[in-house]
């Protein structure tokens, strides 16, 4: 469940392209591609164009080449920006939206919008952040703590983890982690959410305790979280490189339970060592009776022992799945949550035993989806 790897072991970056046979306006975006640390590639016609074009991981098209044939006959692509040394005609506007360009920089106004955005386009993409989602076959499994352990467990060593409460009438994740009086936004405040957010700005404006950016719901304002939200928020964090733990009740709405199962590198069902519990699992993974996927189809069992339950063995049957991991019982574990102690995720607690597991399994989907 790693991420942010070092860029040195990424290969290099392509380079951007700049098409234009405007001498001054070709001096002046040489000039401020070299202050924005970019060795650009030039060109205006031919194979080298349609193949910088595509590789590019940013373009530069004069505004004196929007007419040309060359440049007409390229593929629309993100990415695209219209230079012009002066404030262009009518035309010229009408030529860039056709292009698809996302703006028409006039220079020397847009100069420094410029600079950046080159920056922008030259930064070394992130590996994406892992999804982990984790629910219960019943109300009590103890899904939260297992996630909140998750979340703990994977954040050393690494630039953080965002561990997410869907649960908009739980009470608030943050309590389990002893954050509730932290400064920092909840599910109320992020609901409205929708498309591209940034994943930087999400994570600084949440709370944070060791290393774990928690977006819990909130004791005054109770309600369902968005499923559109909910997606816009967990895949900022894994766009920008940071492990992602869910923690899915399985009351959540279908639409949002769908977009992070469907998503999910490993999804784990705690299911007590009951047979009421064990029988509620197979509810929630076996195939709907129309033949339709369960969402939690998908996912690895965990059992949790309770003192006179049932076996891993007999759980594995009830569910007509197996087992991956035995949650041994924690004596401390309800206690520390009353008091407001996150889990213990030492090498000796069942769940940092168990916590490393689930990393491990992580790892192992990694590795296979390379």
């Amino acid at each position: 469940m790693s991420a942010h790897h070092p860029p040195s072991a990424r290969p290099p970056a392509a380079r951007p392209l700049v098409a234009s046979a405007d001498e001054d306006l070709l001096d002046d975006l040489l000039r401020l591609l070299a202050a924005a640390g970019a060795e650009p590639e030039v060109a205006t016609g031919g194979p080298a164009l349609r193949r910088a074009h595509r590789e590019a991981p940013l373009v530069l098209l004069g505004a004196d080449v929007l007419a040309a044939p060359s440049v007409q006959g390229l593929p629309r692509r993100p990415g695209v920006v219209v230079v012009a040394p002066a404030e262009p005609p009518a035309p010229v506007w009408a030529a860039a939206v056709e292009r698809g360009a996302e703006r028409v920089a006039v220079l020397p106004a847009d100069e420094g919008w410029l600079v950046s955005r080159v920056a922008s386009a030259l930064r070394r993409p992130v590996d994406r952040g892992r999804l982990a989602v984790v629910g219960g076959s019943c109300g009590g499994a103890g899904a939260s703590t297992l996630a909140t352990a998750l979340a703990l467990a994977a954040a050393p060593g690494g630039d953080g983890v965002l561990l997410v409460d869907t649960d908009g009438w739980g009470g608030g994740l943050d309590l389990l982690l002893g954050a509730e009086r932290d400064e920092g936004l909840r599910w109320p405040e992020l609901a409205g959410l929708r498309g591209r957010v940034a994943g930087d700005a999400l994570m600084a404006a949440l709370p944070r305790v060791g290393g774990v950016s928690v977006l819990a719901a909130s004791r005054a304002a109770a309600g369902e979280v968005p499923a559109e939200a909910l997606t816009a928020v967990v895949e900022a964090a894994r766009a920008g490189g940071w492990p992602v733990v869910v923690d899915l009740p399985r009351t959540a709405g279908p639409q949002a339970a769908a977009a992070v199962l469907a998503e999910a590198d490993l999804a784990v069902l705690v299911v007590p060592a009951r047979l009421r519990a064990a029988s509620a699992a197979r509810l929630l993974v076996e195939p709907r009776p129309d033949g339709a996927a369960a969402p939690w189809s998908p996912a690895r069992l965990v059992v949790r022992q309770v003192p006179g339950g049932l076996s891993a063995e007999d759980v594995a049957d009830v569910v007509g799945r197996p087992v991956l991991a035995v949650l041994g019982h924690d004596r401390t574990a309800v206690a520390r949550g009353e008091q407001g102690h996150p889990p213990q995720v030492g090498a000796r607690s069942p769940l940092g035993a168990l916590a490393r597991r689930l990393l491990a399994e992580l790892d192992r989907a990694e590795g296979v989806a390379a």
